[in-house]
């Protein structure tokens, strides 16, 4: 889709619009969502970050998915001046592209950015970026610690238009908890799976598969994992994400871990990666991991799925 196609449809007599979700926990669904709960999701993050009218806003992902078009409704909505550069894994590549005050981003566009020092230049000028559709890993999130400007985690769905919460990640306000924006209550069920209730987006109560852990002040979280992810393996759980972040500093090559059915444990967990040496695999794994958190199956595939928006195709891999 345009920017102008989307223009056209936001501009006409209809008070929905349809959206598609990212498919990252099963096929792309289509939504429709009402464009007024779309202005109030704008405005809402729009006040959280203080921007203000005339500040340019960077348009660098596909108005396919609804990150593409909340930076376009907040633009209309806030007064923003929106810039638009070609969605790429680079979007800060064009040597002409104006400064802007606010971005968002997915995490392969933060890093590829990184590498290239006009490029991080660039990023680093950036006063408020937004980085959602996939998690920071803990070796982004240090890279990003000592920037200027505002970085932030987010947490949202196409279901709640977008992000209800923000994580800091830059700066002496960084913090492992997200807060959730203004209007928007959090509660967890028997599952320790969030809840949300943000009215102003979302008409029903949204019920997510997201494991947490609540701060003692009942408001901000920390996302532990996928209900989806949890490894049944011989009566213990395993949450396949605390695996993937204990791996992480040691691994540099992209990896997940996901599960198999077995007859003997019920479930096994399969670590799947790129590339690397299998034996220098198994030597880091024995040393970082509990005994009975160890993969008990490694798999080298060529390229790991992802959707169209970045993030793993974790339903895939089993």
């Amino acid at each position: 889709m345009t920017l102008q196609e989307f223009l056209n449809t936001w501009h006409d007599d209809s008070t929905h619009l349809l959206v598609h979700t990212s498919g990252s926990t099963g096929k792309p669904k289509p939504m429709m969502v009402e464009k007024a709960r779309m202005m109030a999701s704008a405005r809402m993050t729009c006040a959280f970050l203080g921007l203000k009218a005339g500040d340019r806003a960077l348009l660098c992902m596909p108005l396919d998915y609804i990150a593409g078009k909340m930076m376009v409704v907040r633009a209309l909505t806030w007064g923003l001046q929106l810039v638009e550069t070609p969605p790429s894994g680079h979007p800060l590549a064009d040597e002409n592209l104006p400064p802007v005050d606010f971005a968002a981003m997915v995490p392969m566009q933060v890093y590829n950015s990184l590498q290239v020092e006009n490029e991080c230049l660039r990023l680093r000028n950036i006063r408020h970026l937004l980085i959602g559709g996939g998690a920071v890993n803990g070796q982004l999130a240090s890279q990003l610690r000592d920037f200027k400007g505002a970085v932030w985690s987010t947490y949202g769905m196409t279901e709640t238009l977008s992000h209800i919460a923000l994580r800091r990640l830059s700066g002496p306000d960084a913090s492992e908890w997200y807060t959730p924006l203004d209007g928007v209550a959090l509660a967890t069920n028997e599952d320790n799976c969030l809840v949300i209730k943000a009215p102003a987006v979302a008409e029903n109560l949204v019920k997510t598969n997201d494991i947490v852990e609540m701060n003692p002040d009942g408001r901000r979280f920390k996302v532990v994992g996928r209900k989806d992810n949890v490894i049944c393996c011989g009566g213990l759980k395993i949450q396949a994400e605390k695996v993937e972040k204990m791996l992480q500093p040691h691994w540099q090559h992209p990896f997940y871990i996901t599960k198999q059915k077995d007859e003997k444990f019920g479930e096994i967990p399969v670590l799947v990666t790129e590339e690397g040496d299998k034996k220098l695999l198994e030597d880091i794994l024995k040393d970082i991991l509990p005994k009975y958190w160890l993969p008990k199956k490694i798999v080298f595939v060529g390229k790991l799925p992802r959707t169209e928006t970045g993030k793993p195709k974790r339903t895939f891999l089993p």
